[in-house]
Formats: C-alpha cells, sequence, structure tokens
C-alpha cells in the first residue's frame, strides 16, 4: 500500500511538472514567434495610428550605424532600408543635401530603440530588411519624418505599398512647402506649378521612367516622383516611357 501511494504521488509530481513546462514553452513560442498583435503599450499606441499595421510582424532592435538617409544597420547585425523613400546617395556619387540627409537620421536614430514593421516583401536584393521604422518613444513613422521634412523622395517598390499614396502626398506638401532639399530655386522646381502632372516611376530593373499625362500607363502608375516639366524629369535621371 505505501508503495502504491508513492506512486500516486509521483504521478501527480510529474503531471504538475509536465503543466508548468507545457506553459514555458508556450511562453517561449510566443516570444519567438513573429510578433503582430499588440503585446506592446508603444506597439499598440503605433497601430491606433497606423491601423494597417495591425497584425504585421514587427521587431524591437538598436540603431548601431545609420550608413546614409535611408539605411542602418542594428545591434544584432542586421542592415535596414526604409520602405517607400530614398534620400540622397553620398559616397562616391554623392548628390546635394546627401550627407544632410545623413545627418538628420543620425541625429534621430542613432543608438536608439526602434521598431521595425514588415510589408509584403521582407528584403530587398541586396539582402537588407526593408521595414517601417518607428522610435521606442515616437509614434510617427521615421519614413514618413524624411519625407515631411525634405530629406527624401518617394520610392516605390512593389508589393510594398502600405503607404505609398500618403507618402506621394507627404512629398508633395515638402515640396510646396520648400521643406529640405526642396529649399532652393533649383530643387524646388516643382513648387512652382500647383500641381506636378508628370509621373516618375522606378521599376523593378531600376530603370526611372517618367510618363505623361495621357500615355498607355500613366493612370495606372503609381509614381515615386512628381515632375512639372519633361527636363525636370530628365534632369532627374529619367528616360520618357516608350508608350
Amino acid at each position: 500500500m505505501p508503495r502504491r501511494l508513492a506512486k500516486t504521488k509521483g504521478e501527480r509530481i510529474m503531471s504538475r511538472l509536465l503543466i508548468v513546462l507545457t506553459l514555458v514553452v508556450s511562453i517561449c513560442g510566443c516570444s519567438f514567434s513573429a510578433r503582430s498583435g499588440q503585446d506592446n503599450p508603444v506597439v499598440r499606441q503605433i497601430v491606433e495610428r497606423y491601423p494597417e499595421l495591425n497584425h504585421r510582424a514587427y521587431t524591437i532592435d538598436i540603431v548601431k550605424r545609420v550608413v546614409d538617409g535611408d539605411t542602418f544597420e542594428t545591434k544584432s547585425g542586421d542592415k535596414v532600408r526604409l520602405i517607400g523613400v530614398n534620400t540622397p546617395e553620398i559616397g562616391e556619387k554623392a548628390e546635394r543635401y546627401g550627407m544632410e540627409a545623413k545627418r538628420f537620421t543620425e541625429n534621430k536614430l542613432q543608438g536608439q530603440t526602434v521598431i521595425l514593421f514588415q510589408d509584403v516583401g521582407p528584403k530587398d536584393k541586396y539582402g537588407r530588411l526593408l521595414r517601417y521604422v518607428f522610435l521606442e518613444s515616437e509614434p510617427t513613422m521615421f519614413n514618413e519624418t524624411l519625407l515631411t521634412e525634405g530629406y527624401a523622395n518617394v520610392m516605390t517598390v512593389p508589393p510594398n505599398v502600405l503607404f505609398a499614396d500618403k507618402f506621394v502626398a507627404l512629398e508633395r506638401k515638402a515640396r510646396e512647402n520648400r521643406k529640405g532639399l526642396w529649399g532652393d530655386e533649383n530643387a524646388a522646381v516643382s513648387a512652382s506649378c500647383a500641381e506636378p502632372k508628370i509621373k516618375g516611376n522606378i521599376n523593378s530593373r531600376n530603370e526611372k521612367i517618367y510618363h505623361m499625362p495621357g500615355s498607355r500607363y500613366y493612370n495606372s502608375t503609381k509614381p515615386e516622383r512628381l515632375f512639372c516639366t519633361e527636363e525636370e524629369a530628365q534632369a532627374a535621371g529619367f528616360r520618357k516611357a516608350a508608350n
């Protein structure tokens, strides 16, 4: 009888241990899976402001080094490219306002904790993570801030198009207000007309093509850039669409 009682106690102990282990595995599984819920108060605040990001996977990391205005490296070793925006180049192919854009991003992100949201395509062809970026202390998307302050122009690359229309509107407003890189007369040519009509698009082969109103693909084209004149489009490195 005592032996049977001891065995029953052992079974009870094992049963309890199995329950505890199951709970631990369940909790650990959640923490390592792609997070898309609202388990973080900052994330809840972001999703309230940007409902398009609800149920989108996200990670949290620290910015270790800023490469240029739209690219940085994280403490965990990933290189991140901001979705939907393009800042002027630095280095050998340096463009005007490139260093200003880099310094702006450095001042805002260097050493900061950031929340990185994914769209449809997780990486570009260079292996960089494509993300919408938020400071842990700021619910405004940093991609959006670059456009609003005039440090970037729109660059939409499908399938990551969640905020494509919004980004175009933000760039247009920055141009009209001559913010940042649109601040001098040469850069703000587009501000000289009330509504730029020529659509500049960068295709999957990185070819810069502009579409005139009335052309075959004009209505279906989502623009990365908008221009007032063909001369302005050509000066920015775009060629006219064949059709």
